[in-house]
């Protein structure tokens, strides 16, 4: 689905995606997708905005287990943008968004 299907411009829709981002309600995932959108977001292709939007609609546990590595990530969340948000939590010494 375009940006324009889903009711604005690609740059609204990265502005409502950051704002998601950062504000799911479970503090450590807020911190791992808020930094990753920071980083990332402005570099996402249509699909990599696809992927970030469904794993926001994920539930917040779920999520925070798959990154964890707690329970197998479903096929339709095994997405380069999931792989990247697991990067993003391996990294030695990282800084998180506040």
């Amino acid at each position: 689905m375009t940006d324009s299907e889903k009711g604005g411009s690609s740059e609204n829709r990265r502005k409502r995606l950051l704002f998601r981002a950062q504000r799911r309600g479970f503090k450590e995932v807020d911190l791992i997708f808020g930094t990753f959108a920071a980083q990332s977001l402005a570099g996402l292709d249509e699909a990599g905005l696809d992927q970030l939007e469904a794993l926001l609609d994920a539930p917040d546990h779920d999520v925070f287990a798959w990154l964890k590595g707690d329970a197998p990530v479903p096929a339709a969340f095994d997405t380069p943008v999931f792989a990247q948000l697991k990067a993003l939590c391996r990294r030695k010494d990282p800084t998180w968004n506040v």
